[in-house]
C-alpha cells in the first residue's frame, strides 16, 4: 500500500485593521506551525507580501490569488484561518481570482473570556458568519470546523485537518479520473447500469475495451512472456495457490499483464471486469485474484463491469489510502436488526482477511465446471471499524447520488464459502428501506477506516446528492 502524499494547503489568512491586527501575524504563523506539524505544505503571502501576510485589502487579494495560481497544481484545499474578525471581501476576492476549484475549509479562532478588550478582542466567532455568508454569494463551496471557533492547536482542530485532508483528497482525485470498464455488462446484471454521459459532466471519463480484445492479446502471448511471468511470481508470493493448476494459474498471469498493458496504455486509473460467465466460459478461470491484487494496490477493481462500483471504492481509497472491496448485502444474520452478511465470490483485497487462500468459485462452478473457475480468494472478513459507500447515475433524474456511513465488521460465527464477513451498521433497517427505496443497487464499497463523513463532504463538492447514515448533527 501507497503511503499517503504530503497535503499543500493554500492559506488566507483573514485580517480587519480595525480590530487588533497583531492577531493576524500571530495566527499566521501559527497556522504555518500547525500544518508543517501535520506533514503539510502551508503556500501563504509573506510579511513582505502584504501586511502580516494577511489578506484585506482587494490588491492584497490579487498578491494571494497570483500566488495560489503559480501553485496551482501542487494545491489539494484552501484554509480561510480567522484570527480576527477577517476582511470578508478580501477572503472571498483571493479566492475568486485565483480560479482554484478546490475544497475550502474556515476556521475561526476563539476569544478568550479573560481577554476581550479593545486590545485582545478577535471577534472572530462573528467575522466567520461573514465569511461564509460572502463565500455562498460567490458560489464558492466551503466547509466548516465541528466547532464554530476551534483554536489551532486544538484536539478538534487536528481532527477537522485530517477529515478536510481526506476531502482533499478525494476530490483531486476524482478530477479528470479515467476508469476502465474491461468487457460487456453481464446480460442478468441490470443492476450494474450507469450513464457514462453524466459521469462525464463531473469530468470523469469511461474508456472501454471488449473481452474479446483482452483474449486476442492473451493469445498471442508467448507462456515465457516476462510480464506474465512476473505476475505469475507476484501472484504466488500474494495468495497461497495450493491445488491450483499451473495451467490456471498461467492464464491468471497472463490476464494480468495485459490488463496492466492496456490500463497503461489508455491512461486509466481504476476498473470494473466482466466475469460471470463469459470468463469462465471462454477463457477457463476467475479474474478475481488479479482484481484483488490490484484494489490492494489501491487500484480498485470492481466485478461485473461495476463502473459506479469501483468509483465508490476509489473514493474511500483516496481518503484512507487504504483498500477498498466491493460487496453485495447478500444475508441477514439470524434475527438481528442491525446485522447482515456482506458478502462477494470474492476478489477482496488481501487486507480484507485474517487469512485467504486461493480457490474456486463455488456458484460458477455448478454451470461451468469446477476446472474453469480457479482464481477466487477465499476467507473471512477480519473484524474492524470500516465505512461503506455507493454512488451511482440516476439517469432519470440526471443526477449522481448516493450514499454513505459508518460501521463495523464483527467476530459473529460464519460458515459460508467465498469472501465473507458480519456486518454491524446503526439502524441498519432504515438504510436498508432507504436502499430499496431508492433504488440503489445491491453492491456497496467498504473499506476498513472512518471516512465516511469526509466522503460524504467530497460527494457535496462534486455536486452530487448524497445521504449520510444515519444522519450528520449539520
Amino acid at each position: 500500500m501507497a503511503a499517503q502524499r504530503t497535503m499543500t494547503f493554500g492559506v488566507v489568512v483573514g485580517n480587519r485593521g480595525f480590530f487588533p491586527d497583531h492577531l493576524a501575524k500571530t495566527g499566521r504563523d501559527e497556522i504555518i506551525a500547525v500544518l508543517e506539524a501535520a506533514g503539510a505544505r502551508a503556500i501563504v503571502l509573506s510579511p513582505e507580501e502584504s501586511k502580516y501576510g494577511a489578506v484585506e485589502t482587494y490588491d492584497e487579494s490579487k498578491r494571494c490569488a497570483e500566488l495560489f495560481k503559480k501553485h496551482a497544481d501542487e494545491i489539494d484545499g484552501i484554509i480561510i484561518t480567522l484570527p480576527n474578525f477577517g476582511e470578508e471581501r478580501g477572503i472571498v476576492d483571493a479566492i475568486r481570482l485565483s480560479g482554484l476549484k478546490v475544497p475550502v475549509l474556515v476556521q475561526a479562532t476563539p476569544d478568550r473570556s479573560d481577554a476581550m478588550t479593545i486590545a485582545t478582542r478577535r471577534d472572530s466567532f462573528c467575522g466567520k458568519m461573514s465569511a461564509c455568508n460572502n463565500l455562498m454569494q460567490y458560489g464558492i463551496p466551503y466547509s466548516l470546523t465541528t466547532l464554530h471557533t476551534e483554536s489551532l492547536s486544538s484536539a478538534e482542530f487536528t481532527a477537522d485537518l485530517e477529515w478536510f485532508s481526506q476531502v482533499c483528497r478525494i476530490v483531486k482525485g476524482l478530477k479528470n479520473l479515467r476508469i476502465g470498464a474491461i468487457g460487456a455488462r453481464p446480460t442478468a446484471f441490470n443492476t450494474v447500469r450507469y450513464s457514462e454521459r453524466l459521469f462525464e459532466t463531473s469530468g470523469i471519463t469511461i474508456e472501454t475495451i471488449d473481452l474479446s480484445e483482452i483474449f486476442g492479446r492473451i493469445n498471442k502471448m508467448p507462456d515465457s512472456d516476462a510480464g506474465a511471468q512476473g505476475k505469475l511470481a507476484a501472484i504466488k508470493s500474494y495468495v497461497s495457490t495450493s491445488g491450483i493448476p499451473d495451467a490456471a494459474l498461467l492464464k491468471m498471469s497472463k490476464l494480468g499483464a495485459v490488463i496492466d498493458g492496456w490500463m497503461k496504455q489508455a491512461n486509466v486509473t481504476i476498473s470494473a471486469v466482466q466475469c460471470w460467465t463469459s470468463m469462465e466460459e471462454f477463457f477457463g478461470v476467475v479474474p478475481c485474484t488479479i482484481m484483488s491484487m490490484m484494489s490492494n494496490d489501491l487500484i480498485p477493481s470492481a466485478c461485473e463491469v461495476d463502473v459506479p462500483g469501483t468509483l465508490s471504492m476509489y473514493m474511500m481509497a483516496l481518503a484512507s489510502g487504504t483498500p477498498s472491496a466491493l460487496l453485495d448485502w447478500n444475508n441477514n444474520y439470524g434475527s438481528h436488526p442491525d446485522k447482515c452478511v456482506c458478502f462477494h465470490c470474492s476478489n477482496l483485497p488481501k487486507h480484507f482477511f485474517n487469512e485467504v487462500r486461493m480457490d474456486y468459485q463455488e456458484i460458477i462452478a455448478g454451470t461451468v465446471g469446477k476446472e474453469n473457475t480457479f482464481g477466487t480468494c477465499v476467507g473471512r472478513v477480519k473484524a474492524g471499524a470500516m465505512s461503506y459507500a455507493r454512488y451511482s447515475t440516476d439517469d432519470r433524474r440526471g443526477v449522481i447520488r448516493g450514499y454513505t456511513g459508518p460501521g463495523k465488521f464483527t467476530d459473529d460465527p460464519l460458515v459460508t464459502f467465498g469472501g465473507a464477513g458480519v456486518a454491524e451498521i446503526p439502524k441498519l433497517q432504515k438504510l436498508l428501506k432507504y436502499i430499496c427505496r431508492e433504488g440503489f443497487e445491491h453492491h456497496v464499497a467498504a473499506n476498513f477506516s472512518d471516512v465516511s463523513k469526509a466522503v460524504h463532504e467530497a460527494a457535496r463538492y462534486m455536486g452530487w446528492e448524497s445521504y449520510y447514515h444515519p444522519e450528520l448533527e449539520d
